[in-house]
Parts: structure tokens; sequence; C-alpha cells
């Protein structure tokens, strides 16, 4: 080879060369940005995405303090405390959350909902729009007050958000979950669960008997569907009262 094609010949080895020092910088890249998508995906499914749940975690601390005054004032207005007898019981705890669900409005906090097997026990809001539901679990405002006898339907995030019901799924029948209002406290035996498309708005039709409903995306990381655990009343306890158990009806008292 002469000079003139020696000359030539070396500016192409020397491309050659620095694409292929580039492909293995961007295959190592792309290694690195996909390692790193997998261990984070794995944090958020097991926990929950660490950012957003700062900002629920702050927000319950704010929601926990409104609750508690609400909470008060709501208590002194019912007068449920001068209850003598079940039947008492049924219609005051009835007229009770009627008024309160009147007065509540979207983004008040409504009361606190236990999940012992979840380890949950967090403020609920009222409402179930996109920035109600980064302060916590909310009650869509379609549904009912526990003791109206009706539908009770709680929506929660399941990555993000403090992901309150992320483990939703390990719920069993008879899991216990408790809803505590101004008015009382509700205790209800999880039935079971059922998945339906994301648009089935037929589940927040009251079937004229009380029943809570927690529901989920499903599934992780998607919105294409929904998880609903359902659950039957067990018992009731107006504010400052005794407590009384569900019987068979369509009411809180007697379910």
């Amino acid at each position: 080879m002469d000079t003139a094609e020696h000359t030539s010949a070396q500016p192409l080895t020397d491309r050659r060369v620095r694409r292929r020092r580039w492909a293995r910088r961007l295959g190592t890249a792309l290694i690195i940005v996909g390692v790193g998508f997998i261990g984070w995906s794995f944090v958020v499914w097991r926990w929950d995405d660490p950012f957003t749940s700062l900002y629920t975690r702050w927000e319950q601390g704010r929601l926990s303090e409104r609750y508690e005054v609400i909470a008060k004032a709501t208590a002194s207005k019912a007068s449920i405390p001068s209850i003598t007898s079940r039947s008492e019981a049924v219609r005051k705890v009835g007229v009770a959350a009627g008024t309160f669900r009147s007065a509540s409005r979207v983004g008040d906090p409504i009361g606190r909902l236990i999940v012992p097997r979840l380890g949950l026990n967090i403020v609920i809001v009222n409402g179930t729009d996109t920035s109600t539901l980064r302060k916590g679990p909310g009650r869509d405002t379609r549904t009912y007050l526990p003791g109206q006898g009706k539908l009770v339907y709680i929506a929660g995030h399941r990555t993000t958000y403090g992901a309150p019901f992320s483990q939703i799924d390990l719920l069993r029948k008879g899991d216990r979950v408790t809803v505590k209002v101004p008015y009382g406290t509700f205790v209800y035996g999880v039935t079971g669960h059922s998945i339906v498309r994301a648009d089935d708005l037929s589940v927040l039709r009251s079937r004229g008997r009380e029943v809570v409903a927690l529901q989920a995306c499903h599934p992780r990381f998607f919105a294409t569907e929904r998880y609903i655990v359902w659950a039957r009343p067990i018992s009731f306890a107006p504010h400052r009262g005794r407590a009384y158990a569900a019987a068979p009806g369509s009411s809180t008292a007697t379910q």
C-alpha cells in the first residue's frame, strides 16, 4: 500500500473505532438504566413510591388534625350518647350519617379506615378525584356513609401516594375492616372480592343493604381494571355508646 492509500484508510479506521466505543458506552448506559428501572419497579411493587408517599404522609398529618376538630363538632351535635335502645341507635346513627354526609365537602377528612391485615390505620377523605386520592383513600361521593344502610365505596392508590391498598389482594374472607366516623364505629367482615373493568360503573349502585367496598387499580402498575374487596357489617357502636351486633336486614344496625 502506498502512502496515499494508507493516509485515506487511517481516518476510516479511526471512525470505526470511535463508533464501536460509543456503541459500547451506549450499551452500558442502557443496561444501567434497565437495571435501575427494574430496581425502582421492585421498590415500588414491594413498598411504594417513596417520593409521592412523603406528600401523602404530610397531607395525612394535616387531615388528622382537621378530622379531630370535625369529629368533636359533629359528635356534640349528634346527641348520640343519650341512646338507650338498639332501635334508637339505628335511628340516630342513620340521621347522624345523613347529616354528616350532606355537610361534608370534597377533600374533607370524614373518618378513619383500619384494616389490620394490611397494617392500615389512615384518614379517609371525601371524594375520589385525582388531587383528593393523593391525600389518602377516598369515599366516592355517589355512595353513602356507614349507618345509612347502603353502599360505602372507598378507593385508594396501589403503588403511589402512600399506596394504602398496595396489598389489597391479601385480604381474605372474615378479615376485619373498621370505619370510624364522628358519630360511631362500624366493623365489617370481608366476604370476597371481584375484578371489573375500569369503566364499569355498576359497582357504584347501592343494592339496598349496607356493604363496604375497597377498590384499587388492577393489575398493579395498570388501570385497566378494578380490584374490589367487599365487606358486610358485623357490629356498630354509636359515638360514646355501647356496641350492637349486626343482624340480617337492610340498615347498618340490622345487617
